[in-house]
């Protein structure tokens, strides 16, 4: 999408490279809001974000797919450990002398 002037000539798009884009990031972790970092950078907020969101992709919950082995495991133990918590509770109960 090229943007035109009032001459009437194409505008070109202003490219950012890698190191501008990783110190927007930066910035934007450590800013107070991530449009007072774009406007300090003098660059769109809606640009900023979606650099954001494609250093941060957000895996759906339960997808196989990109899902790090690590996050596999924990949520595994994070099952086993419910499970584990419910038999405990259930136990308490019938072990616990009933109240008068």
């Amino acid at each position: 999408m090229t943007q035109k002037t009032n001459t009437g000539a194409p505008r070109k798009r202003r490219q950012y490279d890698a190191a501008f884009r990783t110190e927007a990031l930066r910035l934007a972790s450590e800013s107070r809001s991530t449009q007072a970092a774009a406007r300090q950078l003098g660059i769109s907020p809606k640009l900023l974000y979606k650099w954001q969101k494609a250093a941060h992709p957000v895996l759906e919950e339960g997808s196989g797919e990109g899902e790090s082995a690590a996050m596999r495991q924990l949520r595994a133990e994070n099952r086993r450990l419910q499970q584990e918590r419910d038999i405990l509770k259930k136990a308490l109960a019938i072990f616990m002398p009933p109240t008068t």
